[in-house]
């Protein structure tokens, strides 16, 4: 930016007035589907969301939350809640996860940059251990991704390289996890013809080992730890992929919770625990179930579990995972450099803000709405609040979450007079969707839908506006489906549950009392985005958005 003459002073709207209060609403996980028996949103009771979807085209129109439109990198990439936070508060689009990692590998910059430069000093006498999931889902990694890796590191003078695979069956189909580690045991193969010592060394189900969030349940990753540095589980087997077919046929198994397991040699000696001097990489670009490995890998004060073993390593993830905590301080990719967002903009201009949600998402209405940055603009404009989600036990268990009590402090916030941006997320839709509990999902939709219902009413008292959106899908559809739409069903004759976000369009409703008359959506701009929606508040707030925002989403027509 420097001093070019930039100003944070935004032009006032020529039509819309200064001074409403604007509640902001994210439904986490709430997309726009078709009716079906799988589309929870559309079972549940939700008379506030159908309410607002009458006012259809002026008042609600569905944008888009995945694939380019928030910067991920094709049409086939879910969106999630870190990237569509990320847009709705910075109003452009920034090139995000997958997408930096792949211009990275692409132009080999990850190997020119520091996070490479730091875990390469291990190569002369040490070994390069490659921890994450091992599928192509394109959530939390690709294997793509991890094969451009080894072809590098191996190219930049790694001579030994182990492989701690964590397989998928949640973002992609169950038993696709034997494809995945015979596709990367030719690989490895190829590499030891090349001289480099090469090979899976650990594995296990992601859901079982290693890939916890949110501080769940760190049994998870002390089972990883013992595998992957200790080499230490209670299955050995000579070679990965014979681990996974034999413990995908136990009863009930299946990749997500496959238990953990170490490759061993002839001897039953595990072929790559993590050693004095080794490298450790994370190869996963999503950053919510790396923190807590990474926790362990890097902090030397640590009581989560007992280590046994420490090993003084070089350790980097693929992407800084916590921006916040630093976490962790080396990593291969840098992140986008998102400034002037929505949210600083409007604190410069008198918009005294509030946000609110429960500890899962209460960094996504914060730091990553803010563009990746921790901590207020200006403490005295501004209030965070964060609601303690549930700890210890599944989301579906308690589905309704704390969609009441963020409601509520959103309302006090409202009536209080004293905030003229009111911003929260409801996160039922997403993470009970997750759990893959139907039964639960819809309950959950229910119970964000009086949320929003609770918060609209207090707009209504105050004569404010409401935005209501949502950042990606997940509720919507329930089930894998084939090419033709039509529900996949497993070897018995079961629908396949999905529990992963959805290419799915959301919502976004305005109204309250404190709408201008005529104002209504636009309809040229119908490849709209989360990005667009800044701009759209920034107007309803009675200010023109910057220049090089994604347009607004509204116009103002003269009755």
């Amino acid at each position: 930016m420097g001093s070019s003459g930039f100003s944070w002073k935004l032009a006032d709207h020529p039509k819309l007035p200064k001074g409403k209060t604007i509640a902001v609403v994210v439904l986490d996980g709430w997309g726009e589907a078709k009716p079906d028996q799988y589309n929870c949103i559309h079972i549940a009771e939700t008379p506030t969301m159908d309410s607002l979807k009458n006012g259809a085209p002026e008042k609600w129109r569905l944008v888009r939350a995945h694939g380019t439109a928030v910067g991920l990198p094709t049409e086939d990439d879910m969106g999630n809640s870190e990237v569509g936070h990320n847009a709705l508060g910075a109003g452009r689009i920034y090139a995000q996860g997958a997408k930096l990692v792949d211009l990275a590998l692409a132009s080999g910059k990850i190997f020119e940059g520091e996070g490479f430069k730091y875990i390469s000093q291990s190569f002369e006498t040490g070994t390069l251990h490659l921890i994450g999931l091992l599928s192509d889902g394109g959530v939390h990694s690709r294997l793509d991704q991890l094969q451009l890796l080894l072809e590098g590191a191996s190219k930049h003078g790694s001579k030994r390289i182990r492989v701690h695979v964590l397989t998928d069956g949640r973002d992609v189909l169950d038993g696709t996890s034997v494809g995945f580690v015979e596709t990367l045991e030719n690989d490895l193969a190829k590499l030891r013809q090349k001289g480099v010592d090469a090979q899976i060394a650990s594995g296990g189900g992601r859901m079982y080992v290693t890939m916890d969030r949110y501080e769940n349940d760190w049994d998870v990753v002390k089972r990883g730890w013992d595998a992957q540095v200790l080499g230490e589980a209670p299955h050995k087997f000579t070679s990965a992929l014979e681990a996974v077919k034999k413990l995908r046929q136990e009863p009930k198994a299946n990749d997500q919770y496959l238990p953990p397991f170490v490759v061993v040699d002839e001897q039953g000696k595990a072929v790559g625990p993590i050693l004095d001097g080794d490298a450790v990489v994370t190869f996963n670009f999503r950053a919510d179930r790396m923190v807590m490995i990474a926790k362990s890998l890097e902090y030397e004060d640590f009581d989560k579990f007992d280590r046994v073993r420490v090993p003084k390593i070089r350790f980097a993830g693929m992407l800084q995972y916590d921006g916040e905590l630093k976490l962790p301080s080396h990593y291969l990719v840098s992140p986008p450099e998102i400034e002037r967002t929505s949210g600083e903009y409007l604190v410069h201009n008198g918009v005294r803000t509030f946000a609110c949600s429960e500890t899962v998402k209460f960094g996504h209405v914060t730091f990553f709405w803010n563009g990746n940055r921790s901590g207020y603009f200006n403490p005295e404009m501004e209030e965070y609040v964060e609601v303690p989600s549930d700890s210890g036990i599944t989301f579906n268990v308690k589905p309704k979450m704390k969609a009441l009590e963020i409601a509520e402090k959103a309302r006090d916030a409202i009536l209080s007079r004293k905030f003229d941006q009111v911003r929260v997320n409801l996160p039922n839709s997403d993470m009970v969707g997750h759990t893959g509990d139907i039964e639960a999902t819809i309950v959950a939709c229910k119970a964000a839908d009086d949320a929003v219902k609770m918060i609209l009413d207090a707009i209504e008292q105050v004569g404010g506006i409401y935005v209501v959106t949502a950042d990606h899908g997940n509720a919507e559809d329930m089930v894998k489906r084939n090419k033709s739409g039509q529900p996949l069903l497993d070897k018995s004759g079961n629908i396949q549950i999905l529990t992963s976000h959805t290419l799915q369009p959301v919502p976004i409703a305005i109204g309250g009392p404190g709408l201008a008359p005529g104002v209504r959506f636009r309809n040229d701009v119908p490849d709209g985005g989360l990005a667009n929606v800044a701009a759209t508040v920034m107007n309803l707030h009675g200010l023109e958005a910057p220049s090089d925002y994604e347009p607004t989403l509204i116009e103002v027509v003269d009755n």
